[in-house]
């Protein structure tokens, strides 16, 4: 329709995808799915070396300097269950991560009846892109499908939210609403650049982004202005409290 928004990002699109199966009032929730990045499986004291190298060396995709990092964090993970509220306007009580290594399922969808449907397809950009432009038509030949005559294991975890806080602290500040995402989004982009600088320990990206939003006063009016200003703020904020770290 004119002015609908398509999502391209994998995860989305694949819940654009299954949510066609059934009506809103059907969907019981939503479970996005994370490969769980190069740190999977590692509790938060293992992680207490980690390096800019490390954090860089994603088991699945090839992304830049910040999503790679923002993936090993899952920041990535927080920021997209918030892309998720808003695009499909589901409660954040119903919006669930699940660990998939394989990255094969990119995001299932749950319904009232105890179905779930689910999009799956090698990890390839090309179809989510193809179909956004297109959307709701399919592209011919867009990406590969499932190779079915391999022998192949699916994989699904519950997250670890102790060792990677950055998804409930994104659910936090969704549910808070008004700066507070943009303040999230902001400080995290500091501290992970402090990260690649030598300035800043892997761990503390997450914990700086916590103290952040946790000083945060949002302003009464929520207007382009102000929701600029929280951004500065944040940034500002954000680096003061690196450099007292140092």
């Amino acid at each position: 329709a004119p002015g609908q928004i398509v999502p391209v990002d994998s995860e989305h699109s694949a819940l654009a995808q299954a949510l066609r199966s059934g009506t809103k009032q059907e969907v019981r929730r939503l479970v996005v799915t994370a490969s769980g990045g190069p740190f999977r499986g590692r509790s938060r004291a293992e992680m207490a070396g980690v390096t800019p190298a490390e954090a860089l060396a994603h088991p699945t995709w090839d992304m830049g300097r910040m999503v790679t990092t923002n993936s090993a964090t899952l920041v990535n993970k927080g920021l997209e269950v918030i892309e998720a509220h808003l695009l499909f306007d589901v409660d954040y009580e119903r919006i669930e991560v699940v660990v998939h290594p394989q990255s094969i399922v990119h995001s299932m969808v749950e319904f009232v009846d105890g179905s779930t449907i689910a999009q799956a397809s090698p990890p390839d950009m090309r179809l989510p892109i193809s179909l956004g432009l297109d959307w709701p038509n399919r592209v011919g030949g867009a990406g590969r499908p499932i190779d079915w005559t391999k022998a192949a294991s699916w994989t699904f975890e519950p997250l670890d939210n102790a060792a990677f806080p950055a998804v409930a602290l994104a659910k936090h500040v969704g549910r808070a609403g008004r700066t507070f995402p943009a303040v999230y989004n902001a400080a995290n982009e500091q501290a992970v650049n402090a990260f690649h600088e030598g300035r800043l320990s892997f761990l503390a990206i997450v914990d700086t982004i916590q103290r952040v939003v946790d000083a945060h006063e949002p302003p009464d009016d929520l207007t382009v202005g102000s929701l600029a200003d929280a951004e500065a703020w944040a940034r500002a904020t954000a680096d003061r409290m690196i450099a007292a770290q140092a």
